[in-house]
């Protein structure tokens, strides 16, 4: 039984992610936790929390009473942002019901132990249970949930980490589409405690999302975008008051506050984050991560600092972090935390990881192991406030990006794979080449290209970036249709 993707389960709340699936994910859960506790483990209680989606309160009810039926206390917690469930499951463990960036229609579960993701074996071991029909505790072991409000504790978790990087907001202005989702409640919050000047979009928590799609893209932020670009008309310095304060967004000579220094878009959860800059234009998401990973390698004093990030992230995130005296390393999607542990597990004492990251989702591996779009939000304003948006990115080369998908049936992704870790470097013999995860070639110009099958779709993916993109794309392309035409 394979019931976890790259984020924990995830699917139609008609079909998948039901409240029968809740209820025996929730008893599993219970079992392994049981089964585990001789083990060294956190306390064995649970905190359960949702989205806002409208099936969330049923999913939490039947998820409530498997893990109570589990033999586990239960802790609930109502809707929160995913970082803060993350965050209330530090010593113990977490459940978070939530579909992320996805459709209405669709409902998830992630679970947490100790602030980190369940790894590999965790899910199995849950998996596994689901599958046998775990059962229930003995009678007299059954619990009762209490009610906890954890949101303030982590929100003053946010401010008081962020307070660490770049300089007082003062008065930032600052654009923030909550996308109606669980970031409404977080990061307009923490920013205005910080003392910026917040105005929202979708502001209000609704699990129907009326206000765009919620997954932030370029084309589901135009509204934040348009509202960005229109406030900054005409404005050489926009998003600060009128006496100035630090950072190169400064106007000592306005007359009043005008326009925002930058946007922010959420997804349903707040784990992800996206930045539109002063112009209204998406700030791509490898620049964003590039930026973070030079000033986290930079401020460590570690001998060995360590990135870790996927096989899809640019080589621009090299080399900021190769500028600073770091290194990066990579792991599959989905499995940041697996990447933090693995490096960890070496065992040096000088090496260190300052942060993790993949496109999006930010892990701020000082503040906690989850990945925290928050967070990201609190950090990345006090480095505007500081030094403005357009000279945090200036030291990023930022090369043409693409990604193509090539149609390939599910069950000759394995073996188009295995051609393909044989054909790629045959014709580019002059890449260094990583197959670890997926067929990775990199260049000495920079460029790269990654190629790696789709979890979720019949589709090769292809990645690349490079000043010749569409030329190193369709080469690439060309192999793979090979590969694929001969499985």
């Amino acid at each position: 039984m394979d019931l976890f993707g790259t984020a924990g389960i995830r699917g139609g709340v008609e079909d998948r992610v039901t409240p029968s699936l809740a209820l025996a994910v929730g008893r599993a859960v219970g079992a392994a936790i049981r089964d585990r506790a001789d083990e060294s483990t956190p306390d064995p209680t649970v905190v359960l929390a949702r989205d806002g989606r409208v099936t969330g309160p049923a999913l939490a009810a039947a998820m409530e009473a498997g893990l109570s039926a589990g033999g586990v206390a239960v802790r609930r917690a109502g809707p929160l942002p995913t970082p803060a469930l993350a965050h209330a499951s530090r010593g113990r463990h977490g459940v978070m019901l939530t579909a992320s960036h996805n459709p209405p229609t669709d409902n998830g579960i992630k679970l947490f132990r100790d602030g980190v993701e369940f790894d590999r074996d965790l899910e199995r071991a849950v998996e596994s249970r689901v599958a046998d029909e775990a059962p229930v505790a003995p009678w007299d072991e059954w619990t009762a949930a209490t009610r906890v409000d954890p949101l303030g504790d982590y929100l003053e978790h946010v401010r008081e980490y962020a307070a660490g990087f770049g300089a007082d907001l003062d008065g930032l202005r600052v654009a923030v589409d909550c996308g109606n989702g669980m970031s409404a409640p977080a990061t307009p919050t923490v920013l205005r405690e910080l003392g910026a000047d917040v105005v929202t979009l979708n502001g209000n928590v609704d699990g129907h999302f009326p206000g765009r799609g919620s997954k932030p893209t370029p084309e589901t932020l135009a509204d934040l975008r348009a509202f960005v670009a229109d406030a900054n008309e005409g404005v050489e310095s926009p998003g600060r008051p009128a006496d100035g304060g630090s950072g190169a967004g400064a106007d000592a000579d306005a007359d009043e506050t005008e326009g925002f220094a930058f946007g922010i878009g959420h997804d349903g959860d707040a784990d992800r984050i996206v930045i539109v800059d002063a112009d209204g234009e998406v700030v791509h998401e490898d620049t964003v991560l590039a930026v973070l990973a030079e000033r986290y390698t930079r401020a460590s004093d570690a001998g060995d600092p360590v990135v870790v990030t996927t096989p899809n992230a640019s080589g621009r995130i090299d080399e900021r972090v190769r500028e600073a005296g770091g290194r990066v390393e990579r792991v599959r999607l989905g499995a940041l935390h697996e990447g933090i542990a693995a490096v960890r597990a070496e065992g040096a004492a000088d090496t260190r990881v300052v942060f993790a990251a993949e496109p999006w989702k930010h892990i701020h591996v000082a503040s906690g192991g989850w990945i925290d779009g928050v967070a990201s939000a609190a950090v990345i304003a006090r480095l505007v406030a500081d030094e403005g948006l357009a000279a945090l990115r200036a030291p990023v080369t930022e090369r043409p990006y693409r990604k193509v998908s090539v149609g390939c049936p599910d069950d000759a992704k394995e073996s188009v794979m295995d051609r393909l870790e044989t054909a790629l470097p045959q014709a580019f013999p002059a890449a260094a080449v990583d197959t670890d995860h997926g067929v990775r070639l990199e260049f000495d110009d920079a460029s790269w290209t990654l190629v790696r099958p789709s979890g979720t779709e019949p589709y090769v993916r292809v990645y690349a970036e490079s000043d010749d993109v569409d030329e190193l794309v369709a080469d690439v392309e060309d192999v793979v249709e090979t590969a694929v035409a001969a499985a």
